[in-house]
């Protein structure tokens, strides 16, 4: 039996697995290394950006307030007097949770895992608005180019102290690029803005020990993935169904994998059941086959926001498994 790494490569190199690679099964995430702070379900908290979090007790998570008291960055021309980048420096004692964690994990099985949030497109809108971030693209492009160039010099900096602290060998990095039917923005606007900046911070990760890139965008984005393999990332984790995954299995597989098609938005509320689960992995694995494709809920990380969908999950894929191979 291949351990969870060389039947990851295995699926992704077109080659021999012995079974699907089960959701998130080969990344080991560190999610103790510090970043910033996080809110919780109830919280409304201002973190070290300034951005403002509200998450209310019964939705699914948190999101920024956009209103003029709580806006960061309210005119993207005066971006460098408002924007301060937090330090990425931490003490010794906030980073032992993390670099316990990242000691214990057997390298030979599974990848330890660094996690970044959120990415450069989702911090112009934190920090501006969705549509002030969409406006300026086309009003103010030479500011809006100079704020995601420091977005990127301050993950580059992040990157260098968990990569010195923690020796990770893969990136689990969030930046949602569109909604469920359409890309927030054309490719050639996209590669306008974000596909330098990306191909230098992946660059950057992989010449530092990162071996595996997995990015998250649950959305469509089927016609970014042209960027997204000339950007560096080895996997796209949060296909949804809307892309026409098994598509672009054929087209892209050999460059790329395809992490997703089980819709959390359709599969983890509060009535799921184990049937539909059932189908819907049944439908995913047999319509997108054993290569270049991770059946895995959208959802972007190892568990599901009601309790028991993510481990349904887990279970009907390994019953396809047992099926399949």
């Amino acid at each position: 039996m291949l351990t969870k790494k060389q039947n990851l490569l295995e699926t992704m190199n077109g080659g021999n697995p012995d079974r699907f690679v089960n959701q998130y099964e080969f990344l080991d995430i560190i999610l103790e290394a510090p970043l910033r702070t996080r809110p919780q379900p109830g919280d409304i908290i201002t973190n070290e950006w300034g951005i403002t979090y509200s998450w209310p007790e019964g939705q699914l998570g948190p999101f920024p307030l956009h209103d003029d008291e709580h806006r960061v960055l309210k005119d993207i021309t005066k971006w460098r007097d408002i924007v301060k980048c937090p330090s990425v420096e931490f003490s010794d004692e906030r980073w032992a949770p993390a670099v316990e964690h990242a000691n214990a994990v057997d390298r030979d099985d599974k990848y330890v895992t660094v996690f970044f949030a959120s990415g450069t497109f989702e911090m112009t809108h934190n920090l501006m608005g969705m549509e002030d971030a969409m406006m300026a693209l086309y009003e103010e492009p030479e500011h809006m180019h100079e704020l995601i160039e420091y977005l990127t010099d301050y993950e580059l900096r992040y990157a260098e102290q968990i990569i010195e602290r923690i020796k990770p060998n893969a990136l689990f990095h969030h930046d949602d690029w569109g909604g469920q039917i359409a890309s927030f923005m054309s490719p050639d606007m996209f590669a306008e803005f974000f596909l330098e900046p990306y191909k230098k911070a992946y660059k950057f990760w992989k010449d530092n020990g990162i071996e595996l890139i997995v990015h998250h965008s649950d959305s469509y984005a089927a016609n970014l993935v042209p960027h997204m393999i000339d950007m560096g990332i080895d996997i796209w984790q949060g296909v949804m169904t809307t892309n026409n995954t098994p598509e672009l299995i054929k087209k892209y597989g050999p460059d790329l994998t395809f992490m997703g098609e089980l819709d959390s938005g359709v599969l983890d509320h509060p009535t799921w059941d184990k049937e539909t689960i059932a189908e819907h992995v049944k439908k995913a694995c047999e319509t997108c086959g054993k290569h270049y494709f991770i059946p895995c809920l959208t959802q972007g990380l190892h568990f599901s926001s009601f309790p028991g969908v993510y481990d349904a999950a887990t279970q009907a894929i390994n019953d396809m498994s047992k099926k399949m191979f």
